[in-house]
């Protein structure tokens, strides 16, 4: 790839697409989200209409940008596939495995994700999180940490000398997501949820608090019996699932990865999720504090600069 003075960076997941345009100092002068995620494209428009949707002008007024995607757009579902990287890895090898797709007249560059294998032989991996978690590296200044992000599937990642050297994943999100809308559970809650978090915390951390003792398939099913017997209202026992679920993820984390050695989590997610686990992580005695919200893009900067494919043009 070439040396650019401007870089489009596209983070482009699942269900949605998010791209910025920025400078060779790492300032995002412009940025576009788009519900084009690679199922939606795949099935609609196709990668390059939706690219050209989405950054087309960028790329005609500043014909010199790099370009680089992260996330699944680089799965065997996506635009093409991006072979994992084994961890331990750090933007070297980030930046060795990026994939370069070329297609009437557009480059672009694949992030590949990563994958580790646990004590027990079970392998892991996680795509689009790990630019992220070097994003927040980059703008905290950091070379190690326990980075934790909320979501679908909940990534805890350990970073040490600026590589990650392992990560567990958690599928808190779509637990809650089913339990919510598709089981017994949600026949006594109302349709929405609109209880604010301030009147939710109390029931949420006490979930978290019985959470922390186990027993997390037994107490689920204390939503509808605590329901039915008018000991905890409808427009509360969704928070109370939540802090049981979120409760178990940070339970199970600080099981397999130990406590973070600085005693410090820093969350990488949207305010909503990290008010509930800043709550939830505190119940275990652990502090944590929030990343930047435009991590993905800081990321893939700071890897176009690590390879040199960005720069201020003499």
């Amino acid at each position: 790839m070439r040396t650019a003075s401007y870089l489009i960076a596209l983070d482009w997941g699942t269900s949605s697409l998010r791209a910025a345009l920025m400078a060779a100092d790492g300032a995002v002068l412009d940025e576009v989200s788009s519900d084009d995620g690679i199922l939606s494209a795949a099935a609609g428009r196709g990668f390059r209409a939706v690219f050209d949707h989405v950054a087309g002008p960028w790329l005609a007024d500043h014909p010199d940008s790099v370009v680089l995607a992260a996330g699944m757009i680089g799965s065997r579902q996506g635009w093409r596939e991006a072979p994992y990287i084994a961890c331990p890895a750090g933007f070297t090898e980030l930046g060795e495995g990026l994939v370069s797709l070329d297609e009437h007249g557009l480059t672009l560059g694949l992030v590949p994700g990563l994958s580790a294998q646990h004590a027990d032989g079970v392998p892991d991996v996680m795509r689009g999180e790990e630019v992220q978690v070097f994003g927040a590296l980059d703008a905290l200044g950091l070379d190690d940490g326990l980075f934790v992000l909320p979501g679908t599937h909940s990534k805890w990642v350990r970073v040490e000398n600026r590589r990650i050297v392992s990560f567990h994943t958690y599928m808190t999100g779509e637990v809650f997501a089913l339990l919510r809308w598709q089981s017994i559970l949600s026949r006594l809650m109302p349709d929405h949820d609109t209880t604010p978090w301030e009147e939710g915390r109390v029931v949420f951390t006490k979930a978290c608090a019985l959470a922390a003792e186990g027993a997390l398939l037994h107490r689920l099913f204390s939503v509808r019996s605590q329901g039915l017997l008018g000991k905890l209202p409808g427009d509360q026992q969704s928070d109370y699932l939540s802090g049981l679920l979120i409760g178990e993820e940070v339970r199970e984390a600080l099981a397999l990865t130990g406590s973070p050695a600085s005693g410090h989590v820093h969350l990488i997610c949207n305010a909503a999720l990290f008010v509930r686990y800043q709550a939830a992580l505190s119940v275990f005695g652990v502090d944590s504090s929030a990343c930047s919200a435009q991590a993905s893009f800081r990321g893939m900067y700071a890897m176009a600069r690590e390879r040199r494919l960005i720069g201020v043009l003499k």
